[in-house]
């Protein structure tokens, strides 16, 4: 008598069976439901964690292009001393290899006012050099202009203050310092207008709306602070590599300084941008879980369901192996499609995230993301390729595990006692 011939694994009666499963009669609609609600599942929950992940990187990039556009990596501030040698300071330090860029700096708090309104400000006394090397104020200039920045006595403000106080390029905003001239009467307030000479919009709107740009000098004599600066801002080439290029300001200085680095400055925010960014992760995971669970017991029914078939296909030579391949082919094209439809889904939002943002917008007739409460003028979205490959694993290795119980449930089936109960 001759051997019976053994079939390779996954052959194509395999995969007819598990197609002619996925399609289920009318008798077996219940379970073709709980197949679509887990392919449902597992392509909201890929599509989800992808879109989520990628706002939430696109938050990150955005916030620190535009935070360290304006207040550098490292900041330096005097020890023992003012800084009336700052010339020489920011020179010695602007010398260091991977150093941008070295921009001494007068700060203070004032009171912006026009005929219409008021709001408070942070002044910035800067070199116009320094400022035309500040690419995400040079490059953003809406109104009016920064050239001869140094040679008259005009500021530069935000959109939003602009439109706070109702002024534009080539109006007259006045200035109120709290901490003005000495008299015997006391210190009074320093109130002096300025010429409007620029205004920028960066997109970041705690800083559209809150800081004026002044030429060094004048800010100098405004807030009394004749011959010395209040800090030196310090742009480096790489913002990871801020311990280097610690070590070297500290060295170029010549002068006790005391240094404070981007990470120092925004510890709070950016901590508590990961912890968010993780904790969505993990709740988000779930969905995915969910739909393993969901093909779990989808598959157990079919099994159920299926016994008197699996037990003929034994007693025709199936084997233990075929019987479970029929079942792992079966939960994990679920698994597979649901994945790949959610990745597609997921990308093509990432894509077009702004554009979805404004149509939900209008449809609504509110504002989805105001730039007061984000920061951000418009809906940020980076997709990370590693991070997008891990979910797109995380949810093909869930689906495959969810196949594994039932499939093997199904091969152990007796086909004795499988045909005696039906």
């Amino acid at each position: 008598m001759s051997e019976p011939i053994r079939t390779a694994p996954f052959a194509p009666f395999e995969w007819m069976l598990s197609s002619r499963y996925l399609r289920a009669r009318r008798k077996e609609g219940f379970i073709s439901v709980i197949a679509g609600f887990s392919f449902l599942g597992i392509m909201l929950g890929v599509a989800t964690l992808i879109i989520v992940m990628a706002v939430m990187n696109g938050f990150r990039k955005e916030l620190l292009d535009k935070i360290l556009g304006l207040n550098g990596h490292l900041l330096v501030q005097p020890l023992e001393r003012p800084l009336t040698d700052w010339k020489d300071v920011a020179e010695r330090i602007s010398a260091v290899d991977g150093i941008r860029l070295a921009a001494p700096i007068v700060e203070g708090q004032a009171l912006a006012s026009s005929p219409f309104n008021a709001a408070g400000v942070l002044v910035r006394g800067i070199r116009a050099a320094d400022l035309n090397s500040l690419a995400s104020i040079a490059k953003n200039i809406k109104q009016g202009s920064i050239e001869g920045f140094d040679d008259g006595q005009g500021v530069a403000i935000g959109r939003r203050l602009a439109d706070q106080l109702s002024i534009h390029a080539g109006d007259t905003v006045t200035l109120v310092a709290p901490r003005g001239a000495i008299t015997p009467m006391g210190t009074t307030p320093r109130i002096k207008p300025y010429k409007v000479a620029a205004v920028f919009e960066i997109g970041m709107s705690e800083y559209d709306s809150s800081v004026v740009f002044m030429p060094l000098t004048e800010a100098q004599a405004y807030f009394n602070r004749s011959g010395d600066v209040t800090a030196i801002e310090v742009y480096t080439a790489d913002p990871d590599r801020i311990d280097v290029y610690r070590k070297s300001v500290t060295e170029a200085a010549g002068r006790p300084i005391f240094l404070v680095d981007w990470r120092q400055r925004n510890a709070t925010f950016f901590n508590a941008l990961q912890v968010e960014r993780n904790v969505m992760f993990l709740i988000l995971t779930l969905i995915v879980l969910v739909a393993a669970l969901n093909i779990i017991s989808g598959l157990i029914m079919l099994v159920k369901d299926k016994g008197s078939d699996i037990a003929i296909l034994r007693t025709m030579g199936a084997t233990q192996g075929s019987i479970m391949r029929v079942f792992l082919i079966t939960g994990a094209a679920i698994g597979v499609v649901g994945t790949l439809v959610g990745f597609l889904v997921g990308l093509l939002i990432c894509l077009n995230i702004e554009s979805i943002r404004q149509f939900l917008s209008w449809m609504t007739n509110t504002e989805l993301f105001s730039p007061e409460l984000y920061f951000l003028s418009k809906l940020p979205a980076e997709v990370d390729v590693a991070e997008t490959a891990a979910v797109v694993i995380m949810a093909l290795t869930l689906s495959f595990l969810a196949t594994l119980y039932p499939s093997w449930r199904a091969a152990r089936l007796d086909p004795v006692d499988a045909l005696r109960y039906e």
